[in-house]
Formats: C-alpha cells, structure tokens, sequence
C-alpha cells in the first residue's frame, strides 16, 4: 500500500529563482501549510511553460516585467504574488480579463528602505564611497563633509516609507523635514508622529532651501520622469538628491546633465530606468560621474524584509485558496466582480 505524504497532498506554488534564495527558508518551510514551493525560472516564457507542464496556478515573481505568456499559462482563479511592493511588472489589465488574481506585499519593506535611504543621505553628506576607495587605494585625501543636523530635507512623497524617512531624519539626525504630497491630509499627524516640520502641495515650495532630495513616490503615468529637468534645475545648488523608490520617477539624461554642471553635490540611486542600469542616451553615463552613488536595487533586501515579503505572498495564496479574496492584498480588485470569482466576505 503507497503512504500519500503531506507533499503529495501539498498545493504547488512557482517561486522565481532570485525571490526563491533571498528567503529559502520561509519557502522551504511552507510544507508544513501544505504549500510545495519549487524555484522557477524567471524569464517569462520559460516560466510560462513549467506552469504549463506542471499545472500550476500560483507563482510568486519579482520586479521584472511579465507582459504576456504569463498570463497565458495561468487559469482563472490562478495567482500571480509580486515578492515586494511596486507593481509596474504586473499588467494588471491583462491579468483581470483572464480573472487572474494580482497580489503585491505592503508594509512589509517600509523599515528596511528607509533605513538604506538614511545611509545613502549619510554617504553623500560625507563622500563616504570616494573616501574609502582613496584610502585603499593609498591615498589619503580627506574631504569636507556636512552635518546634517538642521540641514533641511524634502521628503517627496509621505506614504509608508516617506514617514519612516521623515521620522529617522528628524528624531535621529535632527533635520528639518519638509513633506510633499498631493493633498494636506493627514498634516497633523505627520508633524505629531512623525516629525515633519510641515507638509506642502507645491514641489518648488517643498524643495526651496532643501539640502537633501528624497524620492518616494509610486511609479504610475502621472509620476514619469517628475523629476524632470525644469524641477531638477530648480533645485538649491549644491543639493543632494536620494531615490529609494522607482528609476522612471526621474529624467535620467536630464540628471546626467545637471550632475555634470556642477550644479547638484551628488545623488545616490538605488533604482533605475533599466535595471541592470544602462544610460538612457550615448554619451550620459551616470555611472562615470565622481559624485554618484549606485546601489544595485537593494533598498528592501535584508533578510527580516525579504522573510516578510514571503510569508506575505504565501499568505496571499492561502486566502486565495480558502476563497478569501476580500482578504488578500489585490492589486486588481476588479477581479472579484467576475463571475469565476465568489469573495467571501471577512469576518469582523
């Protein structure tokens, strides 16, 4: 007689590589939820086709864009997680009129971004990647650096991780924090809980006198390129700016040339138009100037975020499973209003 293990029983879920290492062992340990999760390619085609073979209808994916066979391979009712927050690499559109359902993680990576934010802002402040290459390379030419204690910073955008920047920056470093955002709301519990001196619907009233420069917004059509070159010329000279948050929120080109001016101290980016990062035009390369800072799209990659954001996306399939689509974190809610789809409503 054949013993029927708790594997065989277990609901396949496609995990795509990269995601399936930065947290193995919440993977892994999710047989004991009766969830099998098997790394998967990333390339959309060949991920597609071990959906197909294997008959799988859950997979988590990471940032990178899926615009087709992806969803072809999924059935209605399937899920596709996004393993983090920014959801431009899902088309959500696509997905609803095959009634997939869309999932991303929220709240899960707001700390760690913010804290790699602060410690790009303390880099620039001191020139702390130039420093340590002279030193090693046996040269010992100190820098000036700045305090950033009173130094003003304008926090373009108050979501989640917005307020933890503003929050470190004001009760830690003892800066002046200016928020932008698209309305007021919320103003008095930004200043009380989170140490924003104030909070203005105007970019160039937000950025007047800023010695610092922190991006935070989502990556939609209207946010394209809204660091564009008229805001980043009108930005103070000799000004930092810190983007933590989506590569097409600035004009690349545009940085490349007001960097190259002189005009702004440096920038440090951990996000990019294209990722691995290429210059947007011939000739502007933002890698070759000496007051640029790159960091490889790590802002949410620690261990404690990247155990979040799996058991978040797990969590996610399970209520899909259950039938608790009121539940999940959709991105596409429409979805529910479909007829292959019955949300059962939440207990209070």
């Amino acid at each position: 007689m054949s013993t029927v293990t708790i594997r065989d029983m277990a609901i396949q879920v496609a995990v795509t590589k990269p995601e399936f290492q930065k947290a193995q062992g919440v993977f892994s340990r999710a047989i004991a939820e009766e969830l099998q999760c098997l790394p998967a390619p990333d390339d959309e085609k060949e991920l597609a086709t071990m959906l197909r073979q294997e008959g799988i209808r859950y997979v988590i994916i990471g940032v990178a864009p899926y615009g087709g066979p992806l969803y072809e391979a999924l059935n209605p009712g399937s899920v596709i997680a996004r393993f983090g927050v920014g959801h431009d690499g899902v088309d959500k559109t696509k997905a609803t009129q095959r009634s997939i359902l869309c999932t991303n993680t929220p709240g899960v990576l707001d700390d760690s971004v913010a804290e790699h934010t602060m410690g790009l802002l303390l880099a620039l402040a001191r020139h702390t990647p130039a420093q340590i290459h002279d030193a090693l390379a046996g040269r010992w030419s100190p820098r000036m650096g700045t305090e950033l204690n009173a130094k003003r910073v304008a926090v373009i955008g108050c979501g989640a991780i917005g307020r933890r920047v503003g929050r470190i920056a004001a009760r830690g470093f003892g800066m002046e924090v200016v928020g932008f955002k698209r309305s007021a709301a919320e103003s008095q519990r930004l200043q009380a809980e989170f140490g924003f001196q104030r909070i203005v619907t105007d970019f160039a009233e937000a950025v007047r006198g800023a010695s610092f420069i922190s991006l935070h917004l989502p990556a939609t059509l209207e946010t394209y390129h809204f660091l564009n070159r008229p805001r980043l010329e009108s930005l103070s000279t000799g000004c930092f700016l810190i983007n933590t948050a989506r590569g097409s929120l600035v004009d690349e080109s545009a940085l490349y040339d007001v960097m190259a001016s002189g005009r702004l101290g440096g920038a440090a980016l951990d996000v990019f138009e294209r990722e691995p990062y290429k210059p947007q035009a011939r000739g502007k390369d933002l890698s070759q100037l000496p007051s640029v800072i790159m960091t490889p799209h790590i802002g949410s990659s620690t261990q404690e975020a990247c155990d979040r954001m799996a058991r978040s996306a797990l969590r996610n399939i399970q209520l899909a499973v259950t039938g608790k689509y009121a539940e999940m974190s959709l991105l596409n809610r429409d979805v529910l209003s479909q007829s292959q789809m019955r949300p059962e409503t939440p207990t209070p």
